[in-house]
């Protein structure tokens, strides 16, 4: 689903990812790895197409990152759902708003947005946080209402950047039960993330990056490790 060729990233003189090869199926969960600066959210945004590949190739199905016109990568974008540590959600509008948003840019009808919404709602325990703008929430629900806004459209790669960044240890590890409930329906989950424990509460694989390489694919228990890669 999700392929990576020898994908080099440079900002300049500065190498941001370096012979970056895996693979990832339908329906797995993928943990990104790694410090600070390691190339995490670089990688996010490469298969988001925020950046281009300065050499090596990104495929999602099939479908070659580098051969879609950038006139047309908003449509691109909406085959994925995005969680960010920020959130990202508009200030301005309710929790069911926020939601709404991207069913109404598909012009999905009144009804339809409705059942979507409220079965959503209660899926992560906000039936009765809709109407409440997003200054009036915890960071738990702010960030729940960012995962709800990403899945609504049952995307088929949900990606996430550090989404428990902001959270403590209890509202991490609810938030993970949501991830893999979201995965357990066919999502394919790559989230990036330096938080050990988040990490070892699930058996999911594991990709490590340091210094923008890949030091360690763990797949179901087995360590697959990029020697060649390793730093001096």
């Amino acid at each position: 689903m999700i392929s990576f060729e020898k994908v080099a990233r440079k900002f300049g003189p500065i190498t941001a990812l370096e012979e970056i090869t895996f693979s990832i199926e339908k329906g797995e969960f993928v943990f990104l790895t790694g410090p600070s600066g390691a190339g995490k959210s670089t990688l996010i945004k490469l298969i988001l197409g925020e950046y281009l590949p300065s050499g090596g190739e990104i495929a999602i199905n099939g479908e070659k990152i580098s051969k879609i016109p950038r006139r047309k990568l908003y449509l691109w974008r909406r085959k994925l759902g995005v969680v960010f540590q920020d959130y990202k959600l508009l200030w301005d509008k309710t929790v069911w708003e926020n939601i709404a948003l991207p069913l109404q840019i598909r012009h999905l009808s009144t009804l339809e947005i409705n059942s979507r919404i409220e079965k959503m709602l209660a899926l992560i325990g906000l039936s009765d946080r809709g109407n409440l703008f997003p200054a009036q929430l915890a960071g738990g629900e702010l960030q729940r209402t960012a995962l709800a806004r990403a899945v609504i459209t049952a995307p088929e790669i949900l990606l996430a950047d550090e989404p428990t960044g902001n959270l403590d240890p209890k509202t991490s590890l609810e938030m993970m039960k949501l991830f893999k409930e979201i995965n357990r329906s066919g999502t394919t989950v790559l989230m990036a993330t330096h938080n050990a424990e988040i990490v070892d509460s699930l058996k999911a694989r594991v990709i490590e990056l340091s210094k923008g390489k890949i030091i360690r694919d763990e797949k179901e228990g087995k360590y697959c490790r990029h020697e060649d890669k390793k730093d001096d």
